[in-house]
């Protein structure tokens, strides 16, 4: 890889055709491909901008989900394809694609010290030889997808039959990106689903050629090290390789948020540095093991990356986690929402981002999965859910049912963001009489649902002006926390050369370190789930309040350490590790009871 970091998944819309915009760069991105309806349009857009004939393939057509993703899949890579060609054709003059595909990497790169000589090389035979070279190391960015592996609804034909197993969600479209022409990776985020597992076993470019290469590998969003462990051993024995382990943080980042029980960052990389060797030699013997049988030969372990995102917001972090944990790789998510050429967000939603603060982003119960979920408070998803509940029409219209999971009051699943659940729910809850308080409390709970489906599609049909009559235009947006400190729009030059500490964005912005942020928002999060237990504190409760509070205090003490020996950080930020150590041990003051829980 040329490139050092690579841009994450960005809700359903937000990075859909971010390879069309940055892979000939040779930068990484990621797209979703969860929602096929969006992915449609998407090929129906491009297919038109590109001057092609555009030949749908509709909901009546057999396999049409997998059919859908593995089209627009094989027109994003062909497009690709094609910029490249053209970018490698041009001449090294300044402002051309070619110079800028060099100027884009980091001065590490021994690509950009090549092109640097040989930019100021005198004019002769030997400087084109020079620029041969330089045309046959360069590589494109890898243009990945991203399958939240538990968002697997079941589907069923117009006459209401079940369309059987492999035709559920996560597994059409793990199909749809099995058949097609790319040669990349799947990440699989969002827990661990065995039948989406297992149902890779069928496909043969998850297993190595006679040469021994993946033509598709598999990478794992992961929190933890134990959870990626026994992810990876699964599929090992499979004979599946994890060519990947992506950590994210989990709160300090975008989108859905999985908390671990109380493990920070740090030293979750620290256990990935010190067992890294470890791991890879026990899944390589289950990997062996598993090929042999199905007749297939290693002769040794196979490349496997590990990479770190959520909440890096300056060189220094981002330069400091690749070198101590050893890191092959960062990823740089959030930020993008404010490079336009690389990501979709519409006009009015670039103009709220820029003029937010941190409390503009929280955490919520937005999602309908259950699942905490980063929300933006200016999006005008949130502005329409708020009207519709003072106009007595609180929840959504369901129309595209991807997260539909929810039976407590219908046979086949709704989703909780919908009109019929909440007005169900509603009607429940008013049955019971209760205290005015509580009955607002529990009616807030209910109707705070947002529609996903429709809210992180609608950034990119605005800004490519493609909404269709009366369709639903409110966005919803789910960045992290870290995007507070950035406060405007940037070129992709800029947002490089930030990550790799050519300018700084952030100068004279006060903004916290990556490990102080996470900290701030688990003991946020631990505070919250206090309060919401005190009055119903079960034993089995308090002991993981009390193993969530030990472990961030662990946390603290490997910061304490790090701090003092390796990292050098401002005095400010030791006070700030302080404070929050002082929160914890201290039951008088923000944790009232945490300490006796």
């Amino acid at each position: 890889m040329s490139h050092t970091f690579h841009i994450p998944v960005l809700g359903l819309g937000f990075s859909i055709d971010t390879p069309l915009k940055v892979a000939r760069y040779g930068i990484s991105s990621v797209m979703s491909v969860v929602d096929d309806e969006l992915i449609e349009r998407m090929r129906e857009y491009h297919t038109t901008q590109n001057a092609e004939a555009f030949i749908p393939i509709k909901k009546t057509d057999t396999d049409y989900r997998a059919k859908r993703i593995t089209a627009y899949l094989n027109l994003v890579k062909k497009l690709v394809d094609e910029q490249f060609d053209d970018l490698r054709t041009q001449s090294f003059e300044a402002g051309t694609d070619l110079c800028r595909y060099f100027e884009l990497l980091p001065e590490t790169s021994q690509l950009r010290q090549g092109y640097d000589l040989m930019m100021d090389y005198p004019e002769c035979e030997r400087k084109q030889l020079f620029q041969g070279i330089l045309r046959k190391n360069m590589v494109l960015g890898s243009i990945d997808v991203n399958i939240m592996a538990k968002v697997d609804k079941m589907n069923f034909n117009a006459e209401g039959d079940y369309t059987g197993d492999n035709n559920t969600d996560a597994l059409a479209a793990l199909r749809g990106f099995a058949e097609s022409e790319l040669q990349s990776s799947v990440i699989l985020s969002a827990g661990m689903n065995p039948r989406l597992y297992s149902y890779l076993e069928n496909f043969p470019d998850f297993f190595p050629d006679d040469n021994g290469q993946l033509h598709k590998k598999v990478i794992l969003k992961v929190s933890d090290f134990r959870s990626a462990f026994i992810q990876a051993k699964f599929l090992a024995k499979k004979g599946l390789w994890v060519s990947e382990f992506r950590i994210e943080s989990g709160l300090n980042c975008g989108g859905h948020a999985f908390a671990t029980e109380g493990f920070l960052l740090g030293p979750i990389l620290q256990e990935f540095k010190v067992r890294r060797a470890e791991m890879l030699e026990e899944l390589y013997q289950l990997y062996h093991n598993a090929l042999l049988l199905k007749g297939i030969v290693t002769k040794k372990p196979l490349a496997q990356r590990v990479s770190v995102q959520g909440g890096i917001g300056t060189a220094e972090e981002n330069d400091f986690l690749k070198r101590h944990y050893n890191l092959d790789a960062t990823g740089w998510g959030s930020p993008f929402l404010l490079v336009p050429e690389a990501t979709n967000v519409d006009d009015e939603t670039l103009l709220q981002l820029t003029a937010a603060n941190e409390n503009d982003y929280y955490l919520s119960d937005s999602s309908p999965l259950g699942i905490l979920f980063n929300n933006f408070r200016s999006s005008t998803v949130e502005q329409q859910r708020l009207n519709r509940i003072e106009n007595n029409r609180p929840g959504s219209p369901c129309t595209k049912k991807f997260l539909c999971t929810n039976t407590e009051f219908t046979e086949k699943p709704i989703c909780t963001a919908s009109r019929e659940y909440q007005n169900l729910k509603i009607k429940q809850l008013d049955g019971l009489n209760l205290p005015v308080t509580e009955r607002n409390t529990a009616f807030n709970t209910i109707t705070e649902k947002i529609c996903l489906c429709e809210g992180l599609c609608s950034s990119v049909y605005l800004k490519y002006d493609i909404a269709k009559p009366k369709e639903n235009i409110a966005v919803a947006i789910c960045p992290g926390p870290n995007l507070a400190y950035f406060k405007r729009t940037f070129s992709l030059d800029e947002m490089a050369g930030h990550i790799y500490g050519k300018l700084d964005l952030l100068k004279n912005i006060n903004r916290p370190h990556v490990f102080i942020k996470e900290l701030e928002l688990y003991v946020n999060y631990l505070q919250k789930d206090i309060q919401q237990n005190l009055l119903c504190l079960t034993d089995k409760k308090r002991n993981q309040l009390l193993k969530f509070k030990e472990q961030l205090l662990n946390g603290i003490n490997y910061y304490k350490t790090l701090f003092n020996e390796v990292l050098s950080v401002s005095v400010d930020t030791k006070e700030q590790l302080r404070v929050f150590e002082m929160l914890l041990t201290n039951e008088t003051t923000t944790l009232p009871g945490v300490a006796n829980v």
